[in-house]
């Protein structure tokens, strides 16, 4: 079982990283010319660099102190994405009960997965993305929210329902998440430029398939 605390990446330096998601595809070209891909993963692996959002010495500390708590790169944390990281897309844009459809009733069915589903208009392969560490979650039931009778492990990503919803009914939740994810490294470099301000020339991390 890989090592995940339940704790935040310092969110004033993680609003000014760079990164986003990565696949994993084999290509292998034939003699004709012609090609065959073949996609490794399943899910995206994203990948960040907080560098960028390092602004000054208290949080070139913070981050110090973060990174020695995890032991470099042997645990894992939340990384919220700033840019992707509510079920609307970017945080700013906040959430709704009805952002994304988590599954359909059966009439037995109490647990449904959070997801985010990534498509455009008449994607025939839309990607389906579990989100496994909320931070706020509400959800709606055939469009209307549902205030009690349901909860939401936030660990998890998972939703019980008290009632099974009954067959063909609609599952819909909004959320903001965070990403698992670890360090890269496993030596930080930082240096003092002058009084109260100073620089980590990389501080890499990469998504956790949990």
């Amino acid at each position: 079982m890989l090592a995940i605390d339940e704790v935040v990446f310092p969110t004033q330096v993680s609003y000014g990283s760079r990164g986003g998601p990565g696949w994993k595809t084999e290509v292998v070209e034939l003699a004709t010319g012609y090609e065959r891909r073949n996609g490794l993963w399943a899910n995206q692996r994203a990948k960040y660099d907080a560098k960028y959002g390092v602004r000054n010495a208290t949080d070139l500390s913070n981050v110090r102190s973060f990174f020695n708590a995890r032991r470099g790169k042997l645990r894992g944390f939340r990384y919220l994405d700033w840019l992707d990281g509510s079920s609307r897309g970017p945080v700013s844009l906040g959430w709704g009960p009805t952002d994304q459809v988590i599954g359909h009733g059966d009439g037995a069915t109490t647990t449904f997965q959070l997801v985010r589903t990534y498509q455009t208009t008449s994607d025939p392969a839309p990607y389906i993305r579990p989100i496994l560490k909320p931070i706020a979650v509400t959800i709606a039931l055939n469009g209307t929210t549902l205030t009690s009778g349901w909860s939401c492990n936030l660990t998890t990503g998972l939703v019980t329902i008290a009632s099974a919803p009954l067959t063909g009914a609609t599952m819909t939740a909004g959320f903001i998440f965070h990403v698992p994810v670890r360090f890269d490294i496993d030596d930080l470099d930082v240096s003092m430029s002058h009084f109260n301000a100073g620089e980590i020339p990389s501080i890499p991390m990469v998504e956790l398939k949990l």
